[in-house]
């Protein structure tokens, strides 16, 4: 089962599951939406309530008995804490759920709790403070060096690019209000206060001093806190978060930073570590994606299979070292491509 069918990341993860040829492998995608575009490429698919829903367990595990899932790839961040929650539950009924335990979800899902389990145990992070007030984040702003400095902001509980902004005053915004598209992460201290004016509360925020370097998406496989492999992609270009070009380098000092963070917050199965680096180049962290990434099918074309290998993990198979053998350098260039309903609501692709 793949959960978030719908989700961007949903249709590489199924391209690189019918790449395997060693077995067969039938995938069940699931999804809150109707019009997922994941549908009409698995075998079966079904609708599923969200998982803050009381039925979201239930429903999700009599599709698990009654289609025989083995295994379970969760896609959706919001979901990870309640399949945690629920391990045994799956897996008294055959099947295994690639999530990591409970407790150290909490932290790799709260970038608050995140950076200060890191700082505290000697992983260099970004300077960053936690607010929960339009006024205490005024102050935190100002502490982390702004305007002499950009910083950043973000809730300590999103995904993808979801709050994210950058307070830079070298910014020219008449060039990127007449020259560029209407989907900038940057922001002025006038806006950002002019819309929190209006606001009653604000949700917990994490102010950090804005890394000025190369970013790169570590994608991680983990057995329990013992690292499997970790695999850099240098992320070009993006677009809502995902990456849409990139390359898969080989960068000794992400691959050692990543897999410390994994191995100290002892994660599980396919985890992404976001990371950027500092005006010295070193790498810090940005957050943990503590579930398959949304680009993570850029490893397939290096030559690892990532979903499957979290398959493997789960039914207790060996992985071989050939399986592990990356093609450093390859490139990979997003495009568009179309799922369409028919007028019964039924998917299909041409």
């Amino acid at each position: 089962m793949v959960t978030g069918a719908g989700s961007p990341g949903a249709p590489g993860v199924i391209k690189s599951l019918r790449k395997v040829s060693q077995m067969h492998i039938e995938i069940i995608g699931v999804d809150t939406s109707a019009h997922a575009t994941g549908f009409p490429l698995s075998d079966e698919f079904y609708t599923i309530p969200k998982a803050s829903d009381n039925h979201f367990i239930s429903d999700v595990l009599n599709i698990c008995r009654s289609e025989k899932i083995d295994t379970i790839l969760p896609m959706v961040t919001k979901e990870l804490l309640e399949f945690s929650k629920n391990k045994q539950l799956f897996l008294d009924s055959g099947t295994v759920v690639s999530v990591s335990d409970y407790d150290n979800l909490v932290i790799a899902n709260d970038k608050g709790k995140l950076l200060h389990k890191l700082a505290l145990i000697g992983i260099p992070t970004p300077a960053f403070e936690i607010v929960q007030t339009a006024e205490t984040l005024k102050e935190a702003i100002s502490r982390l060096g702004y305007p002499q400095h950009p910083v950043c902001f973000k809730p300590t509980i999103s995904n993808g690019s979801r709050g994210f902004r950058i307070l830079d005053p070298n910014i020219n915004r008449a060039t990127m209000m007449f020259k560029e598209k209407p989907n900038s992460t940057y922001t002025s201290m006038n806006d950002l206060f002019d819309i929190l004016e209006h606001v009653d509360e604000i949700p917990e925020i994490i102010v950090m001093e804005y890394l000025p370097g190369k970013e790169y998406s570590v994608d991680v496989l983990a057995n329990n806190g013992k690292v499997v492999t970790a695999i850099p992609r240098l992320r070009e270009a993006t677009v809502g978060g995902i990456t849409t070009s990139g390359i898969v380098v080989k960068e000794t000092d992400i691959i050692e930073y990543a897999s410390k963070v994994v191995v100290e917050l002892g994660l599980h199965g396919n985890i992404g570590v976001q990371i950027r680096r500092d005006s010295n180049h070193d790498p810090k962290i940005l957050e943990i994606n503590p579930r398959m990434q949304g680009t993570i099918v850029h490893c397939l074309g290096a030559g690892v299979n990532l979903p499957y290998l979290a398959i493997k993990l789960a039914l207790g198979l060996r992985i071989e070292p050939h399986e592990l053998l990356v093609k450093w350098g390859t490139r990979m260039n997003r495009y568009w491509e179309e799922i369409y309903f028919d007028t019964y609501g039924s998917p299909f692709s041409l």
